[in-house]
């Protein structure tokens, strides 16, 4: 199994985990649970293959994903009190996650013989959708525009791609890279609480 694919997977586990502790803590059953980490984990892939008109549709074609969805719901029952303790290494799967959606996202636009910069969005919507899915449907504000470098993240990672993949390096040193990019600008800014400016006031405020 290659490397990508298993750290695809893992990506989907953390995200699917993320979606019912949010449902949990929301009060929703089991089939609410099901519901909101089966969006969080393969809702960003879900819509762009539907905007690209790509089939089959990203889970549809590999019942692995649904696995692994069903295997974080029952991890989340089963253990909910104690994956607290697992922030820091469910943060890694999560951060991970959005660094491998965002490539495979870009990288599906590009095999579409789309522009660059579409595939650039998709491989973005890939990666942050699905959360934007769980909060919209759980009723918060969506994580990418309320705090922390998020989306930004993904946005340099996947220019990164695109301007190393112009050069005659090998495709897999330019996916690492790429993600690695993603990875260190996710992890740094959490550490350091790093946020994008916020617009608060303009030329004519009165001070």
């Amino acid at each position: 199994m290659e490397l990508i694919y298993v750290l695809d997977i893992l990506g989907t586990f953390a995200f699917a985990i993320s979606g019912a502790l949010v449902a949990s803590d929301k009060k929703l059953d089991l089939f609410g649970v099901l519901i909101i980490a089966f969006v969080t984990a393969v809702g960003g892939g879900m819509l762009r293959d539907v905007l690209m008109n790509a089939h089959p549709i990203n889970w549809i074609g590999d019942l692995n994903y649904l696995y692994t969805i069903f295997t974080a719901v029952i991890f989340t029952f089963l253990f909910k009190s104690k994956i607290i303790y697992l922030g820091k290494t469910m943060f890694l799967f999560d951060t991970i996650g959005i660094s491998v959606f965002t490539l495979l996202g870009l990288k599906k636009g590009l095999l579409f013989d789309l522009h660059p910069i579409i595939a650039l969005i998709m491989g973005m919507l890939t990666a942050v959708f699905g959360g934007v899915l769980r909060d919209v449907l759980t009723n918060k504000i969506p994580l990418i525009f309320e705090k922390e470098i998020y989306a930004s993240a993904c946005l340099v990672g996947g220019i990164a791609y695109l301007i190393l993949s112009q050069f005659n390096v090998p495709e897999n040193v330019v996916f690492v890279l790429s993600a690695c990019i993603i990875v260190i600008i996710r992890v740094v800014s959490v550490k350091f609480q790093l946020e994008l400016p916020k617009i608060k006031e303009d030329l004519f405020t009165k001070k």
